[in-house]
């Protein structure tokens, strides 16, 4: 199944967090990291007093049930130090959102599935477009189409 991996990070050495993040994405069982998007520097969103994130997004080939991989990005998050300490929108560590998998819809007390708020959030629809510009998000419309609809001032490419 195709599914799509929103990275975010603004604590540390970020760039290293998301890197060393897409290693482990790269690593787990029965899944394969099949592209990655550019390094973006972007305002924070929600809580706007704390350091800009580094944001990226990562397409994978996996055998894994969405939530089997929404536990492993858990893992993933808390093996970099991320502490679910309640305050959303926070600074931290590391933030991995899954944010689409093979036109597969869940919604439950742990998972929604498209995530809610792609069509929202500039730092997730500049690299997911830099992957899959033509991806359809069930009933949100096309990647390409939904970009044009934020507002991407003071988000830059870094790499």
């Amino acid at each position: 199944m195709r599914a799509y991996v929103a990275l975010g990070s603004n604590l540390g050495d970020s760039r290293q967090h998301l890197l060393d993040a897409i290693k482990a994405l790269a690593g787990l069982p029965y899944t394969e990291v099949t592209a990655r998007s550019r390094i973006y520097r972007t305002p924070p969103w929600g809580v706007t007093d704390q350091p800009d994130f580094l944001n990226a997004v990562v397409a994978l080939e996996t055998a894994l049930e969405p939530h089997d991989l929404l536990s492993a990005l858990l893992a993933i998050e808390r093996a970099a130090g991320r502490q679910r300490n309640g305050e959303r929108w926070g600074p931290r560590t590391l933030d991995l959102d899954l944010l689409h998998v093979a036109d597969r819809t869940v919604n439950d007390e742990r998972l929604t599935l498209p995530h809610p708020h792609i069509a929202d959030r500039a730092f997730v629809l500049l690299p997911l477009h830099d992957v899959a510009p033509d991806l359809a998000i069930p009933g949100q419309g096309r990647v390409a189409d939904l970009l044009r609809g934020v507002d991407t001032q003071g988000c830059e490419p870094l790499a």
